[in-house]
């Protein structure tokens, strides 16, 4: 399905697709419509403008996804705006790419963005990676807090110390580290120290530390 509320951009980019063999299901002008018709004709790939009269994109995409979860949204924008870029793959965007792309690479993304890969024009795939990492590090109002000690602790985890290793570090006994490492598995509702240490990398706990 294609939308886009510019009717020349958006027939010619349906007709360009059903050249490559592609079945274009339908085309929508709006948020609304493109709702509509997601829900009626349950496309397995949707190629989203982020301009339209009645929303944005990201709009329009939240919309399509809540009307046919199994559908995969590819952004097609004149934008290449951070704030579009993000707002968009928030929204559930599998990938996005910006107008001034080739035929040929609007046909692989396609079927790409249908094989369930994600696909960015070259220089935004950073922008969201980046940003995936910016979230993944940033504390949620849901978090486990962790006292400054367990944290601590959990720092020389990362960094593969035994507990009587650690231990000597801080200067405390065996059995107060092994408490904290308890509290903090049972607040991340972890299994072993490995998943520990793990998750102290992927949250850049396993920094230098006095």
């Amino acid at each position: 399905m294609v939308v886009d509320d510019h009717p020349m951009w958006r027939e010619g980019v349906a007709r360009d697709l059903a050249e490559e063999g592609f079945d274009v299901a339908a085309t929508a002008d709006g948020v609304a419509a493109a709702a509509a018709r997601a829900a009626a004709v349950r496309p397995d790939v949707v190629l989203m403008d982020m301009q339209m009269p009645d929303g944005s994109g990201a709009d329009a995409t939240a919309q399509v996804l809540q009307a046919h979860p199994g559908a995969r949204v590819l952004v097609l924008s004149a934008s290449d705006e951070r704030e579009d870029v993000l707002d968009a793959i928030k929204a559930g965007a599998t990938g996005y790419l910006v107008k001034s792309a080739q035929r040929s690479e609007l046909v692989a993304a396609v079927v790409a963005t249908g094989d369930g890969q994600a696909v960015f024009t070259p220089g935004l795939a950073g922008l969201v990676l980046g940003e995936y990492r910016r979230i993944a590090r940033a504390p949620r109002a849901d978090a486990p807090v962790l006292t400054p000690r367990e944290t601590e602790v959990l720092r020389y985890v990362a960094k593969g110390l035994s507990s009587r290793q650690i231990a000597t570090r801080l200067e405390i006994s065996t059995r107060t580290v092994e408490n904290h490492v308890g509290a903090a598995l049972r607040k991340l509702q972890l299994g072993n120290r490995v998943e520990l240490a793990r998750y102290a990398i992927e949250h850049g706990i396993d920094g230098e530390t006095r």
